[in-house]
Formats: structure tokens, sequence, C-alpha cells
């Protein structure tokens, strides 16, 4: 059996009482909300806190709201309320498309999108959506908010610049007008880390042409977390199969997969070749979809 080491608990009542005793316990401290992120690394010993801040009673973090031409997401948001959420899926159905993916219901009815981000899991589908949907991430701390975009987030595997005394308390995602997004991943079982998945936006312009495009891929190593030359291809051109197969390739070629129990490295890059034609075809299908329904 495995068991973490010793931990003190305290639990919060407010984002400044959070903060306070974040401040108290030092950097041996750690929020916990959900914990599926972060008890199984306590278990392995890989995380020895001291102290665990429980933000669960915070519920002003809990919310999703259409601010202008922002969705704001609060960090205690639970992977179940933005599966379930027709606003979020109505302007982003990636998110939904990647909820569906995560884990079981039981890790869905208690992980929060803020825990996922923060454990900054290469391997994690949040992560992808975000950068794929060009998040802004809002940070609190001893001398108020700060906002990062999603590409500064993580500073490396499981690491992230959200300091010892601070909390992420909101997730910004831009509403673009005919823009549409979608995802898609192959797991080994259901609910399991990826294999490979891949992610991507796309708005179209008034003719017809991808105006703009982001391409995620999850579990493969992709530096810079989006692919750009795959996007540099797409950009501007009209919607094709042959379009969609030259970003694919380019996808695969810029990816820097790890040969491990999931399968060789020409596999994930097989994998990351395919499935990012599939999101640019289904993205683009949904837009043509949706245009078609309001003509």
């Amino acid at each position: 059996m495995q068991i973490p080491a010793a931990f003190e608990y305290a639990r919060a009542d407010s984002i400044d009482h959070a903060l306070q005793l974040l401040a108290e316990h030092g950097p041996e401290s750690r929020v916990i909300a959900g914990g599926h992120s972060l008890l199984p690394m306590m278990k392995l010993r890989l995380a020895n806190p001291e102290w665990l801040i429980d933000i669960n009673d915070l519920t002003d973090l809990e919310h999703i709201t259409e601010d202008g031409d922002w969705l704001r997401v609060g960090a205690l948001t639970r992977h179940v309320t933005l599966l379930e959420s027709d606003i979020v899926a109505g302007h982003f159905p990636i998110v939904r498309d990647a909820e569906k993916t995560i884990a079981d219901p039981l890790v869905r009815n208690r992980g929060t999108i803020g825990g996922s981000l923060c454990q900054a899991d290469p391997a994690e589908d949040l992560s992808t959506v975000c950068h794929v949907l060009r998040a802004e991430l809002v940070i609190r701390g001893p001398n108020g908010d700060r906002t990062v975009p999603m590409k500064e987030l993580h500073r490396g595997p499981y690491e992230t610049t959200v300091e010892p005394n601070e909390i992420l308390t909101e997730i910004r995602w831009p509403i673009r007008a005919r823009s549409s997004s979608a995802y898609t991943k192959v797991e080994r079982r259901v609910g399991d880390w990826a294999t490979a998945a891949s992610g991507a936006s796309v708005t179209m312009g008034s003719g017809g042409q991808i105006e703009d495009v982001t391409i995620g891929l999850t579990a493969v190593g992709l530096d810079g977390s989006t692919a750009t030359r795959a996007q540099d291809a797409v950009r501007g051109q009209q919607p094709s199969e042959e379009l969609y197969a030259e970003a694919g390739r380019l996808a695969a070629e810029d990816c820097n997969p790890v040969e491990d129990q999931r399968g060789t490295e020409a596999y994930k890059r097989h994998l990351a070749d395919e499935l990012t034609r599939r999101v640019l075809r289904k993205a683009v299908e949904r837009l043509m979809s949706t245009a078609e329904a309001g003509s």
C-alpha cells in the first residue's frame, strides 16, 4: 500500500484566507481541490507537502461566465461542469471533445480545470485545449492579480509559473466569430492518458478560406505547444483533404515523441499526422454546418 508522508491540513474559507495560509506555511504548502493530480504523487512520495490548503469552499472560483469577447471559467470548475455546459460547447466544442476522454466519472465529478493545468503533465488534455484556444490565465498573489498567456504558464513538465504564494483563479478563452474547434485522442483504454492526441481551432474568412488556425498535440513532445509550421501551411488556404494531409505531415515531423509502453516513436508520429488531419477536418465541418444552419 502506498501511503503519503505525514502532513498538516487547513481549510480556506476565502481566496484571501487561502493566500494567507500559503504565506504562513511557506513553499512546502500546497493547494488541493479535487486532489486527483496531487494525491497520487504524494502516495508515490514524488510530492511531500507539509501542509495541504483545501480550497473546495471557494465557490467564487467555480463559474462559467460569458463576458463580452471572453468566456471566463473559474479554476475550481469541475470537469463534469465543463463537459455538460452548453455555453462552453457552443463556443468551444473542443472542450466537450476533450472532457469526454478524461479519466472516468468519479474523477470528472471532483477534478478541476485549475488542478489539471497546474499539474503541468505533458499528457494532460486540457493543457493542449487551452493552448489551442489561446487562453489567458489569471493568477492571484499577495500583490493582486496578474494575467499570463497559456504559453507562459508551464515552465516544463510538472512545473508552472504559479509561485508558491499564488493561486490560479480563472481561465479566459477569447470568443471569435466564424470559429470552431475539435479534439481527438488515442488511448490504450478508456480514460487513460493519451498515447497521442490533437486539437485544432479554425477561423474561416468571408471567402471560405482558413483565416486563422491553431493546432496542438498532446503527449508527443511538441516544442512550443502548437504546431507552427502546420499552422502556417494552413493559414490563408481553402480547406481540402490535401491541405489537411500537408498539415498532418508537418505536425508529425515537428513533434518529438518518446518510445514507451504506449507505442514506438514511428507509431506516435503516425498518430500525430492522422489526428491532426481529423481535427482540422472536424473543425471545418462544424463551421460549415453552423453556416448552413444559419442560412
